[in-house]
């Protein structure tokens, strides 16, 4: 059996035992934070009996075990329940929001990959020089600060400081465009509307890059020490010696093979990306999951509560699995070694 399959069949099987776990532990929180569901979303003029009666629908009057069988049951057949904030099916609301996360988070990792692998080529490249030391600095400066601060700094400087880019939303209200992905990029693509696509294009910018600054930094770290490492091992000095350019050996010889244990935390920042995304967000009014889980959060929202975390949860997992997948498609060890096994 190739390679990839194996590996494929391991992590999807792991992935499934995590996901019934992580059903069962989010469950049971919601259900254990403070405060009625009922009451929450029926507000508080309304009678006992309504109350009563949202409660006996919602199940909320059984054990905690025939809850969760109930939610299995129901999740079994592609149902997550009605949202109490929004009175829609979750799996409708997810349906609608989370393509705006996913857009930010893929263009967010777009951006940290593109920057920060290079910047760390480069810092280990010219090690001990100014750009070295340069590039340290902008690093530490990513790491440093979370997600949310740079949102608010880019926001002052480049939205209201120096008017660049738009404040908030997905693109300008005078643009009517039909969802057919939930994807704002793509579907104005389709729709054939190039200035709605450079509009939708010029909102994403400073989320992204609020959101990938943090990641940038890591990125840059991990592959600048990872080279260092690298420019050390034996085969580095025989390509010097026989008389390979430093381009050349940069690129071929240090690079790729930095790449393999800088690409698993890679793996983790972009997939973290779906929960720290959340206050960006709120900062850029940007309708995504993350902000609905949040605001589901804040009114005990259990079905709507479950839902979203269990797909944050499998995008989650599904991003390591494709990192995985990618580690042993670089790696040739690694695919070796899991055919002897």
């Amino acid at each position: 059996m190739p390679t990839s399959f194996i590996i494929l069949f391991k992590r999807l099987f792991t992935s499934f035992i995590v996901l019934i776990g992580v059903s069962m532990l989010i469950f049971t929180i919601a259900r254990i934070i403070p405060g009625d569901p009922a009451r929450i979303a029926l507000g508080p003029n309304a009678t006992l009996e309504a109350v009563a009666n949202l409660r006996a629908n919602l199940h909320l009057d059984e054990s905690i075990i025939v809850q969760y069988g109930y939610f299995i049951w129901n999740l079994l057949h592609g149902d997550l329940g009605i949202s109490l904030y929004t009175n829609r099916p979750v799996l409708l609301d997810i349906g609608q929001f989370l393509p705006a996360t996913l857009e930010l988070v893929f263009v967010a990792g777009f951006i940290m990959v593109a920057i920060g692998l290079p910047l760390g080529a480069i810092a280990a490249r010219y090690r001990g020089k100014f750009i070295d030391h340069v590039i340290r600095i902008l690093s530490l400066l990513g790491v440093s600060a979370p997600s949310f601060v740079w949102a608010v700094i880019l926001m002052l400087m480049f939205a209201f400081y120096l008017p660049i880019f738009p404040i908030a939303g997905r693109i300008t209200d005078s643009y009517t465009i039909q969802a057919v992905t939930g994807f704002l990029l793509l579907d104005t693509l389709i729709a054939g509307e190039y200035r709605a696509f450079g509009d939708a294009f010029w909102h994403l910018i400073l989320p992204a890059f609020a959101l990938a600054l943090s990641g940038i930094g890591q990125a840059a770290r991990l592959t600048r020490a990872n080279m260092i490492e690298t420019y050390d091992k034996p085969y580095i000095e025989m390509a010097q010696s026989y008389g390979f350019s430093e381009k050349r050996i940069a690129s071929k010889f240090a690079f790729k093979p930095s790449l393999i244990p800088s690409m698993t935390i890679i793996g983790l920042d972009f997939a973290a990306m779906l929960g720290n995304a959340f206050l960006v967000e709120a900062v850029f009014a940007w309708p995504g999951l993350s902000r609905y889980g949040v605001a589901v959060i804040l009114r005990k929202d259990l079905n709507a509560i479950v839902g979203t975390v269990l797909v944050i949860s499998a995008t989650f997992l599904i991003v390591n699995i494709i990192v995985d997948l990618l580690i042993a498609f670089i790696n040739p060890r690694i695919r070796f070694s899991t055919r002897r096994s």
